[in-house]
């Protein structure tokens, strides 16, 4: 039976304060992981850090992720206070309606800055705390990076342009970081993503559940493409990320691996 022990290990997450890197956070403080949340927002950061704190070592560090020197700041008090980084969890991200079409829209009806927005939290959300955090991985020579893609980086999903090119990028920065450390750095430095199938969150709510808790017709789009014939719980991500940071995994780097029921594999025919 494999045993994953990461005790005393430490992991930085952006966008703990969330609610899919507050899931992962909780199960790394769970099994014994320092755990750095990172947030812009002061107010889910407080509520976040209080509630792990109860389960195990637990930080709060406010900061945009698409600020390097506040990143840079962040990386340099928790190396001084916990002496490395073994684990970075690049939850931060997001949708916005400016960018997401209605069913009755084209691509042209997209706002440019609201599209702007997207891409850039998005991906280069990704990029610059993969950069900073992963300087402190090179220095070392250890690490695991795990960003989070999309099943929309596989092919495209109606109503989403945004989203889709950034997390698109997201799967290729992933395997060109992963080239870039193995390569130029350690072995032991890993990069890889995991791409979320379905699952009912705050941000996509509305879109999947009419007010009355029946499905919409995007629902039903959805379901009829998974093979399990249900959506995702946000939980069922935190095996592959507890994986991807332990030496099981060490001969995995570059993967995108998809956790979705099987929506990627289908073709629903």
């Amino acid at each position: 039976m494999m045993n994953i022990d990461l005790t005393g290990k430490v992991a930085v997450i952006t966008g703990g304060g969330g609610v899919l890197g507050g899931s992962i956070a909780r199960s790394l403080v769970e099994n014994g992981v320092k755990t750095a949340i990172l947030d812009i927002r002061r107010e889910q950061l407080t509520q976040r850090v209080e509630e792990l704190s109860r389960y195990g070592e637990a930080s709060g560090w406010q900061c945009d992720v698409l600020d390097k020197s506040s990143l840079e700041n962040v990386r340099e008090k928790l190396l001084s206070e916990w002496g490395r980084i073994d684990f970075l969890i690049n939850a931060a991200g997001g949708n916005m309606p400016g960018a997401t079409l209605a069913e009755d829209q084209t691509i042209f009806d997209m706002k440019f800055d609201d599209f702007n927005k997207v891409t850039d939290l998005n991906l280069n959300g990704t990029v610059y705390p993969g950069i900073v955090f992963g300087k402190a991985m090179a220095e070392q020579g250890s690490g695991s990076i795990i960003n989070i893609t999309s099943m929309a980086c596989f092919s495209a999903i109606t109503r989403v342009p945004g989203y889709s090119v950034a997390k698109s990028g997201v799967a290729i920065f992933t395997q060109w970081m992963a080239m870039e450390m193995a390569l130029k750095f350690s072995e032991k430095i890993r990069v890889n993503a995991i791409a979320p199938g379905f699952f009912i969150g705050d941000q996509n709510r509305a879109v999947l559940i009419h007010p009355d808790g029946s499905y919409t017709e995007r629902s039903k789009k959805v379901l009829a493409r998974t093979p399990m014939k249900r959506f995702g719980n946000i939980s069922e991500l935190n095996g592959m990320v507890h994986f991807l940071c332990s030496p099981h995994a060490s001969f995995i780097t570059g993967a995108i691996i998809p956790i979705d029921g099987g929506f990627s594999s289908f073709s629903g025919v």
